[in-house]
């Protein structure tokens, strides 16, 4: 059976129950039940004659949409939505400033089989979520440029079990005109609002380690699309994200995208950035019932 609701409209069911009786010796009985929307024309008809319902708003309008709408609210603040709770890092959910590497926002993930460490800066400005690889021009892992702190990796496609190569004729790829046949790697390359800085590689699949954020903290193995970095210019090889970004915008591309695409999370997530530059990040957090809200501009030239 499908699921009763969708991203943004949830369907309400009223139940008609009928009573079968089944020949034989046994007499048993078995109970079954019709299904109508709440806005239907059999409910509408039924709410008429009894009276009980008032009468639904014209289907397609503002009104409609609505009410749809905030039912959808109300089913998943009670925890009955299709997706589970949100979903974390699998090494936890904590982000931290660092001035030294350009006063960005880090988090630690952890990609592929077996999983590998990666300090990733997170931004928002950007879609696609990308590591060093395979690198022809990449920033130094290790070396008098980083704190001793910092563990720095390189990913390695060979080293993954799970890693696959994404193909030209896959939907993500957006630089078919780049690609040298149907089934080649799709290539990627991606420009910043910093002067001169840039990331250009191939896309892989892989597996990203997640957990819940539960009592039960249940592991999630999630197959994402990334940027395998091989050459990177600019910030991105001194003081910016030297071991890889991750892209949080809007787009399909994005890991809160694919998350939400592929049934994992609702289409969400959440930062949030203490005084001291310590904060947290949760995917799928659909926030509280009394928080503010605001739309995006969605205008690109904006």
């Amino acid at each position: 059976m499908p699921p009763f609701w969708t991203k943004n409209v949830v369907v309400f069911f009223f139940f008609s129950f009928f009573l079968f009786l089944i020949c034989g010796s046994s007499h048993g009985r078995i109970f079954s039940f019709k299904m109508h929307h709440r806005f239907s024309d059999p409910v509408k008809k039924w709410s008429e004659v009894a009276g009980k319902l008032s009468p639904p708003p014209e289907r397609g309008t503002f009104e409609y949409y609505a009410e749809l709408a905030d039912r959808d609210r109300l089913i998943r603040g009670r925890k009955l939505s299709g997706t589970d709770g949100p979903l974390a890092f699998s090494e936890g959910n904590s982000t931290f400033r660092i001035n030294s590497l350009g006063f960005l926002h880090y988090t630690t993930v952890k990609l592929g089989t077996p999983g590998m460490m990666f300090m990733v800066a997170l931004d928002t400005g950007s879609d696609l979520f990308w590591v060093p690889c395979d690198c022809t021009r990449c920033a130094p892992t290790d070396g008098p440029a980083f704190s001793s702190d910092f563990q720095l990796n390189m990913y390695d496609p060979k080293g993954s079990s799970t890693s696959k190569r994404v193909p030209c004729n896959n939907t993500m790829c957006a630089h078919r005109n780049r690609c040298l046949g149907t089934f080649s790697s799709c290539p990627y390359m991606v420009s910043y609002v910093s002067a001169e800085t840039s990331t250009s590689g191939i896309l892989i699949e892989d597996v990203l380690h997640l957990k819940r954020e539960d009592n039960h903290q249940e592991l999630v193995e999630a197959y994402i699309t990334f940027g395998c970095g091989q050459v990177q210019s600019g910030s991105f090889l001194d003081v910016a994200a030297p071991n890889g970004l991750f892209g949080l915008g809007m787009e399909k591309i994005s890991v809160p995208s694919i998350l939400s695409r592929e049934g994992f999370i609702a289409d969400s997530f959440s930062m949030c950035f203490g005084q001291d530059g310590i904060g947290r990040i949760s995917f799928g957090d659909k926030g509280s019932p009394d928080q503010e809200e605001t739309p995006f501009n969605l205008n690109p030239s904006r």
